[in-house]
């Protein structure tokens, strides 16, 4: 894991007129996303989490599917990013490594650092770069974790690789068919996806990213959608 300073994140959609700027204290995250191998380790130590034992209730039908075997990974490489995982899978790893999905606002605010700032929100060229890849087809195979740049913080594949769920969820950015679900706080997750911060109408990548993690349930597991961890100091 590598340490995240605090500081202060203006967010692309602002809870409240009040809350325009947010304190975000220090806190831990991992540098990459988390592995098919590790997420095995994980099921083989925890058989509830199998795909052929799981509830139907904590995933869809795709959890996991692109695995050969509940406890073998097949053609699926051990350093790639995990994916087709639900968020209640998502959190069940994390806490049984003593750790938890990283907040909305911690995703935002490590995600809005390019390789050389802290915060490069205003940086044309970076967001060109992040829009880029919102843009570009998914390959057919997943790269392996930590083939990037790390960004400022040490944090590899914020963004070009998987989008990733986080731990809360932003009432204002549900969408309306999820809106009479949005009092129970685990019926919708939403998931921070190379999550650039940013207020510019012209920013379309946090455009992008919004209306695909309000499109999301807890249960919902996809080919792109993957999760990394954190932690409080």
């Amino acid at each position: 894991m590598v340490r995240v300073e605090g500081g202060i994140l203006v967010p692309f959609y602002p809870p409240s007129p009040k809350e325009k700027e947010i304190p975000v204290k220090s806190f831990w995250m991992d540098k990459t996303q988390v592995t098919n191998a590790q997420f095995l380790s994980f099921v083989k130590q925890n058989p509830s989490w199998r795909r052929d034992k799981i509830k139907k209730i904590f995933a869809d039908a795709r959890y996991l599917s692109y695995w050969q075997t509940p406890s073998s990974l097949g053609n699926a490489k051990p350093d790639q990013p995990v994916t087709q995982i639900s968020w209640f899978a998502a959190k069940a790893y994390c806490q049984a490594q003593d750790k938890r999905l990283p907040t909305e606002n911690e995703w935002e605010y490590a995600a809005q650092a390019s390789p050389r700032q802290a915060n490069a929100r205003k940086d044309m060229e970076w967001r060109t770069h992040v829009l880029d890849w919102y843009t570009r087809p998914a390959p057919k195979e997943l790269p392996e974790v930590g083939k990037s740049e790390p960004n400022y913080w040490g944090l590899y594949d914020l963004h070009g690789l998987v989008w990733e769920w986080v731990l809360d969820f932003n009432s204002s950015l549900i969408s309306s068919d999820n809106r009479e679900n949005a009092t129970s706080p685990d019926k919708n997750r939403f998931c921070g996806a190379g999550a650039l911060v940013a207020t510019e109408k012209d920013d379309y990548a946090s455009f992008m990213r919004i209306a695909f993690r309000t499109s999301l349930k807890a249960t919902y597991t996809t080919s792109n959608l993957g999760f990394r961890c954190a932690k409080d100091l």
